[in-house]
């Protein structure tokens, strides 16, 4: 898949702030939003006391909420639209060398 908005595609994310950038261009472009007037949220994902994923989350207009869920262990990206249903996996070729939620 090609992200233009982001202006990333995802074989080139190598670090947590490409992946952000690619996953909030992705996420508004599913719903058409304007990517600068909706802020992406994060939640770090944790099991058993380790980290194991972020959350990203975009609320929209109209109660519209649009989500991604990063799996370290997988290094895949699930993309999901307002109704829940997946839509979108993404795998990704680099690992990260840091894991930081915002």
């Amino acid at each position: 898949m090609s992200n233009a908005a982001a202006g990333i595609a995802p074989s080139d994310i190598s670090t947590i702030e490409d992946l952000r950038k690619f996953v909030h261009a992705t996420l508004c472009s599913k719903e058409n939003l304007v990517s600068d007037q909706f802020k992406m949220v994060e939640r770090e994902l944790t099991k058993s006391g380790r980290h194991c994923g972020i959350q990203f989350t975009i609320h929209g207009p109209r109660q519209v909420r649009l989500s991604a869920v990063w799996a370290a262990d997988r290094n895949l990206l699930y993309f999901y639209d307002t109704s829940g249903v997946r839509y979108l996996k993404v795998p990704l070729r680099k690992r990260f060398a840091t894991i930081t939620a915002a």
